[in-house]
Order: structure tokens, then C-alpha cells, then sequence
């Protein structure tokens, strides 16, 4: 299948949603205004809500399989009931809560030791014995993750516009607004083609 042939891989997958958790967490700053630190932790919570159950559903079930049994995969699964446990306990608090800044950082510890045993363990291992299963393993996750997403696509344009600080609106705007005048051009010159 040709989109299988075009996806990331879904180890390549899995190292870019780390990246990102990795990257939100570093915006968050004790001294950062309320409204970011609210955004960020939104956002973040959102992502890694969206990545633990792509593994569960796609990659470890592979993963599993290619390895012998033992605790790595166990112990993967226990980190995401952590961070599960963790976001739930930061979406009970209220958003100027004291507490939220020690609880945030304590998900950011979890996710630190998991994304450290993941990409030093299982994803080695992954790339190793999934070697050609790992493209159409990254297709099946990139079509869940947009069946995922898409219920939540008022919750992620509203976690983005508070992560953003307001100097950076005018870049994303100009930003958007590029993207439509050259998407607008392009459907312009195929339907004169088409003519």
C-alpha cells in the first residue's frame, strides 16, 4: 500500500511525540504567566493522553510479540497508568492551585524516566525485530491518532491559542494566512488546468 510506503516509521513516530512532551515541557516555568502554564499543561496532557493509547493499541502489542516475555513491556504500560493518574489528578485541580506547579513537574519527571527507558530499550529492540513491519506499523498509528484527534480538535486549537504567548499571534496569523492565500493559489492554477 502506498501509504504504508510514505508513513514514518512507528518508532520515528514515537521519538517525535517525545520530542514534543519534551519541548512543551520546557516552556513551563514557575514564573510563567497563569494562562501558559495553563495551556501547556493542557496541551501536554492532551498529547501524551493521545500517545499512550497509540501504544497500547498499535505498538506494544507488536513490540510484545517480538520480544521475549518480560517486565520492559509491563513496565511501559505502568508508566502510562502513572501519567493517566497524574493528569487526572492536575485536571481536578483549579488552574491557579499551588500545587499544580509540584504536580506538573512530577508528570514531567514520569514522562522523563519513561521516554528514557522507551527510547534506550524498546525502541531499539523495535527497530531490531519490527524491522519491516515498522512503516506499516507508523500507518496504522498516524490513521488512529487523526481518529483520535479529531473529536478533540476545538480542545487542541483552544490548548495551542493559550500556550501561545500573545507576541507570538501576529507569527502564527501571518502564518495561517500564508498557508490559505498559497492553498488558494494552488486550487486556482488546477481548476484553470482542469479548464
Amino acid at each position: 500500500m502506498l501509504a504504508n510506503h510514505l508513513a514514518p516509521t512507528a518508532t520515528t513516530l514515537v521519538r517525535m511525540d517525545h520530542s514534543h512532551a519534551l519541548l512543551t515541557f520546557r516552556r513551563y516555568h514557575a514564573d510563567t504567566p497563569m494562562h501558559l502554564k495553563r495551556g501547556l499543561v493542557d496541551t501536554v496532557c492532551l498529547a501524551l493522553e493521545v500517545h499512550a493509547q497509540l501504544e497500547e493499541e498499535i505498538f506494544y502489542p507488536a513490540v510484545r510479540a517480538a520480544l521475549p516475555p518480560g517486565e520492559v513491556m509491563d513496565a511501559a504500560v505502568a508508566d502510562h497508568d502513572d501519567m493517566r493518574r497524574l493528569i487526572a489528578e492536575l485536571r481536578a485541580l483549579a488552574p491557579d492551585d499551588p500545587h499544580r506547579d509540584t504536580l506538573f513537574m512530577t508528570l514531567m519527571r514520569e514522562v522523563l524516566h519513561h521516554v528514557a527507558d522507551e527510547e534506550t530499550v524498546v525502541l531499539p529492540a523495535a527497530e531490531r525485530l519490527l524491522k519491516d513491519e515498522l512503516r506499516p506499523l507508523g500507518a496504522r498509528m498516524l490513521t488512529r491518532r487523526a481518529q483520535l484527534v479529531a473529536p478533540r480538535a476545538g480542545e487542541l486549537a483552544n490548548n495551542l491559542a493559550r500556550a501561545t504567548p500573545p507576541s507570538k499571534w501576529l507569527l502564527l496569523a501571518g502564518a495561517a494566512l500564508t498557508g490559505l492565500v498559497l492553498t488558494q493559489r494552488r486550487h486556482g492554477r488546477h481548476r484553470s488546468a482542469a479548464a
